[in-house]
């Protein structure tokens, strides 16, 4: 055994090996609650959008109306359950017929937990939130939002291109926010052949509530997905 081997092993003390073998049951522990509230909740849309666009916004607004037609339409909204976009989503689901549901992370700064919750999840890590968002939705609606958004919307989009995740509506409201991102990659991506151009597929785009409700009923009065008949193993492989 060389040096460097030696050094490698003296690195790795045994308070490290204790501290990363809790830490597995802590992602094993967010997993199996996360998998046992909802996978009863059937179906569900999730939402994402900024945590900075409070009430005062028009945005705030057009999430809460789309979140409650989802919602008397017969499906529950999932969001992250923070402030802002996330708070509308919960707010317009809680007023209406279906679950609302925060998957609530825990940040040493910005999260709060907004109060129109029916169903509340909380975890450490992003990763197995993120698990939770895809697993059981019938379909995503994402509204302008950052950095955050921009990570969930490319990780569904990651997804549903490679198969490892079965293909379901995936729906962008207002194109106006949208427009410069989109012919990025329509200019750009396609161009490069760093994206197929049938990618451009995988998402549509609208401007209205009551157009996101009906691009998912029309996609699955299309799709053999609305007799259940899709592949279930493609979820995540889980």
């Amino acid at each position: 055994m060389n040096n460097k081997t030696n050094s490698i092993r003296r690195i790795i003390t045994d308070s490290d090996m204790t501290r990363d073998t809790w830490r597995v049951f802590q992602i094993m522990a967010e997993f199996v609650e996360g998998f046992e509230t909802l996978a009863g909740i059937k179906p569900s849309v999730s939402m994402f959008g900024s945590a900075r666009l409070g009430p005062e916004h028009p945005y705030y607004a057009l999430g809460e109306k789309i979140a409650r037609t989802l919602s008397d339409a017969g499906f529950a909204v999932i969001s992250g359950g923070g402030p802002g976009l996330m708070e509308a989503f919960n707010k317009g689901a809680y007023a209406g017929a279906s679950a609302s549901v925060g998957l609530n992370i825990l940040l040493p700064r910005e999260q709060a937990t907004n109060e129109y919750q029916d169903i509340s999840l909380y975890f450490r890590h992003f990763f197995s939130r993120k698990v939770m968002f895809v697993k059981y939705a019938s379909a995503y609606v994402v509204l302008p939002g950052g950095f955050g958004t921009l990570d969930e919307m490319a990780e569904i989009l990651t997804l549903t291109q490679t198969g490892k995740s079965k293909k379901i509506p995936i729906v962008l409201v207002k194109s106006e926010f949208w427009a410069g991102l989109l012919a990025w990659f329509r200019q750009t991506l396609v161009r490069e052949n760093t994206i197929d151009e049938n990618d451009l597929d995988l998402f549509q785009v609208v401007d209205e509530p009551e157009q996101v409700v009906e691009a998912i009923f029309s996609y699955y009065g299309k799709e053999e997905a609305a007799k259940n008949g899709y592949d279930k193993t493609k979820q995540l492989d889980l």
